[in-house]
């Protein structure tokens, strides 16, 4: 496959585009094709099968495409799809995401870190068994919070709304009431409303 070849990266709609931002910083001269997969947003609320299934249709898209790598720019998509795509493609690199747990659990002061993602990350095996590994090493506690609907707010560009706001804080305000002093965004949607989150957190 040639040097030039593109890097294919996906996700439930526009949230993947928080890491395509990054994956251009640190890579400024890859070409990157983008699969937004907006008709089947958001993923957190769907079946497990059923997200393997899309994860599988779209890979093979970007790769008739010409993609030489594939990058699962989703949290819930990469907790239920890694696995199959990597078998599927033992040739390929497949890299996906996860909350950054680790390095929250560096951070905190507090010893207690929360999680804000979608309801299928928080149950998937992937994620309990990093969170399990992680507070056995260091003794931080995490507390998790699925954020319900909040995806769907910044698919619709919600992003400073009234709405989004009250729904951020419904979410944010528990885990601060219980010490939480670092949160992690578990959703690749979530950074565009860090703003309302930060808000949430300070009052």
């Amino acid at each position: 496959m040639a040097a030039d070849s593109p890097v294919g990266v996906f996700d439930s709609g526009i949230g993947g585009l928080s890491v395509l931002r990054h994956i251009r910083r640190q890579l400024p001269h890859e070409h990157l094709l983008y699969f937004a997969d907006s008709g089947f947003a958001p993923y957190g609320d769907k079946p497990e099968q059923a997200i393997v299934a899309r994860a599988l249709a779209i890979s093979e898209f970007l790769l008739q495409r010409g993609a030489k790598a594939l990058v699962i720019a989703c949290n819930t998509a990469t907790a239920a799809a890694i696995g199959a795509l990597r078998a599927a493609y033992p040739a390929m690199p497949v890299i996906g995401v996860e909350p950054g747990l680790k390095p929250a659990a560096a951070l905190t002061q507090s010893r207690t870190v929360g999680v804000l993602a979608t309801d299928s990350t928080l149950a998937s095996a992937k994620f309990n068994l990093l969170r399990e590994q992680i507070a056995a090493a260091t003794g931080v506690r995490f507390v998790t919070r699925a954020c319900i609907g909040l995806a769907d707010q910044v698919e619709k560009g919600e992003l400073q709304s009234a709405a989004s706001a009250l729904l951020v804080h419904r979410y944010v305000e528990p885990l601060i009431a219980q010490g939480v002093d670092v949160l992690v965004l578990g959703c690749t949607h979530y950074p565009f409303v860090q703003p309302l989150i930060e808000q949430a957190a300070m009052r």
